[in-house]
């Protein structure tokens, strides 16, 4: 679970909480004609910005965004390692039955293609066609939560002229201007809320989750090369410890 993440989202919560209840309390904050607006609206908008498939994957996707899957990059480098240490003693035929047991689908499909024989830039083109793709799709999913974002900011704005009309509407009767000030005025917090909390924030985290995997997936394919290639484990190795930060890099060797 990614701490950041959920300690960000439970602090903002907590605090616009706080806030409210120390003001007038929480009670004048929910209205439910400014959730028809702000929330309907928004996911209505959303629901024909992208395709149902996509749609239907909505709640999966925040969920990554706060419980990411999580992979241990330097347990893969000694993996890698230990592979192209026994290819290069016992042949890369050696490496079948711990290739079938690999539970990286990536790194199981590009070493089960180096085993069968196939070409090097064979590999390398299927393993980053999938790589982009996989980038593409959940390039998809961010902008799913970019775009709530502004379109909650959107019909926080219609919200907020419904209730201006309704109010000038309606000025001859002092009780009616309360309720439609406060679709005017709620309306747009939602929109706020909605925007700055869940869409921008959740966007961003994904784009970065997706960065980490494709130089993940990156490293596992310059691996394979190097095994296929019958480079010596601490030239792989080097090569692997180059996509981290300095701070990161930990040789097995030393």
């Amino acid at each position: 679970m990614d701490l950041g993440t959920v300690i960000g989202l439970v602090l903002v919560i907590a605090l616009l909480l706080a806030s409210m209840v120390l003001g007038v309390g929480i009670g004048p904050y929910i209205d439910i004609p400014s959730v028809m607006i702000v929330i309907g609206g928004s996911i209505g908008s959303l629901m024909i910005s992208f395709k149902p498939a996509q749609m239907k994957k909505f709640t999966k996707v925040f969920m990554i965004a706060i419980k990411p899957p999580e992979e241990n990059v330097q347990e893969l480098i000694k993996k890698l390692v230990d592979f192209a240490t026994k290819a290069r003693k016992d042949g890369i035929l050696a490496l079948e039955s711990e290739v079938n047991k690999e539970s990286n689908v990536f790194l199981k499909k590009g070493l089960s293609m180096a085993i069968d024989g196939s070409e090097p830039d064979t590999i390398r083109e299927l393993l980053e066609i999938e790589m982009e793709q996989t980038s593409n799709r959940h390039k998809i999913y961010g902008q799913i939560f970019n775009q709530w974002a502004g379109l909650a900011g959107a019909m926080g704005m219609v919200g907020t002229l419904i209730g201006l009309v309704a109010m000038l509407l309606n000025m001859a009767d002092p009780s009616a201007i309360g309720p439609s000030m406060a679709v005017a005025l709620l309306t747009t917090l939602y929109g706020a809320v909605i925007g700055n909390v869940f869409g921008t924030p959740i966007s961003n985290i994904l784009s970065i989750r997706d960065g980490d995997e494709s130089v993940i997936k990156e490293m596992i394919i310059s691996g394979i090369m190097s095994i296929q290639s019958g480079d010596a484990p601490r030239v792989l190795e080097g090569k692997l410890l180059s996509y981290l930060a300095p701070a990161d890099r930990v040789s097995q060797f030393e």
